[in-house]
């Protein structure tokens, strides 16, 4: 993939973000999503190449726009897979909380996972302890390992998991190990990849999120050499048979973070709310600034982006 797309797609989320933001804490997620949604779309078809979207907000009888399948971009260059959340924590924006990101991973086509809208175990951290855990061990043993990695007690680390009933026994069997815990509403996308960010005070993601944001965090930790596990948890058989159409014949299969985010990857995020991952917009008199960031697996590179944009001289958001 040509570098040059990297910051081409900076500026769909920028306008996603940009969107969604004039929503923050106004206690109406359906809005807050659609004015991503719509923004990402119109950029979208900027972006000069022939790319199908793999991940995205849902089947096509769900979503008029960025649904599964639907086809994004000029039509002319090259062919591309996306996996896309236009507003990652949609709850947390609509009520004015932390780490709400427009998100979007880029793959060569055939290279992302078709993941079905169900649930998935995951495991995530960051390049030390790469290639160390094991999403079918315990999470006492997972975060041994993680601390002989980084060459600290376990009692240092810090687990983050969605606050959610399901994870009552993993929380206090975390608890019981002596690691710390940051519980969080929504946003794991964002919280996995700071596994993965030394400031971030996070080693770990623990516990069962939306696989379609599964293997967006496994796109980006690729580009910085995290690691990543996940299993899909349907919850019915409607799910696993969504699944199988899709592809996928094993429910029960280990996948790899290879086997999510194959290839060359792109990743780019935009901030729409303060967060630990990245700064929110802010709207000033003239226009608004945002803080992005680009990733690329083929390089490493990963570049912060801080933009202002004058709405005076720029289409309209």
């Amino acid at each position: 993939m040509n570098r040059n797309l990297a910051l081409e797609f900076i500026r769909v989320t920028e306008m996603a973000a940009i969107s969604s933001a004039r929503w923050m804490g106004r206690g109406d997620e359906k809005a807050a999503d659609q004015a991503a949604v719509d923004a990402m779309r119109s950029m979208l078809d900027s972006v000069e190449c022939n790319a199908t979207v793999v991940i995205g907000e849902g089947e096509r009888d769900e979503a008029p726009m960025l649904y599964i399948g639907e086809k994004v971009g000029t039509g002319i260059g090259p062919d591309l897979d996306i996996a896309l959340d236009p507003l990652e924590g949609t709850t947390i924006c609509a009520r004015g909380g932390v780490n709400a990101i427009a998100v979007i991973a880029i793959a060569e086509k055939g290279n992302l996972l078709n993941a079905p809208d169900t649930y998935m175990q995951k495991i995530a951290v960051g390049p030390e302890a790469a290639g160390l855990v094991n999403i079918k061990e315990s999470a006492t043993e997972n975060l041994k390992r993680v601390a002989e990695a980084k060459k600290c007690r376990l009692q240092d680390l810090t687990a983050v998991i969605l606050d959610r009933p399901r994870h009552k026994e993993l929380i206090e069997e975390v608890r019981n190990s002596g690691a710390r815990i940051q519980l969080i509403g929504d946003g794991d996308v964002s919280a996995a990849i700071a596994t993965a960010n030394p400031n971030s005070g996070v080693d770990i993601l623990f516990g069962i999120g939306g696989a379609p944001e599964g293997v967006i965090a496994a796109a980006a930790l690729r580009c910085v050499g995290g690691d990543f596990q996940g299993i899909l948890k349907p919850r019915n058989e409607e799910e696993i048979e969504r699944a199988r159409k899709m592809g996928i014949e094993d429910i029960n299969k280990v996948f790899q973070i290879h086997e999510l985010a194959a290839g060359n990857v792109m990743f780019a995020a935009t901030g729409v709310t303060d967060g630990t991952f990245l700064d929110g917009v802010k709207f000033k008199s003239w226009g608004a600034t945002t803080h992005s960031i680009v990733m690329r697996s083929e390089s490493g590179t990963v570049r912060h982006i801080r933009a202002e944009h004058h709405f005076d001289r720029k289409p309209r958001y």
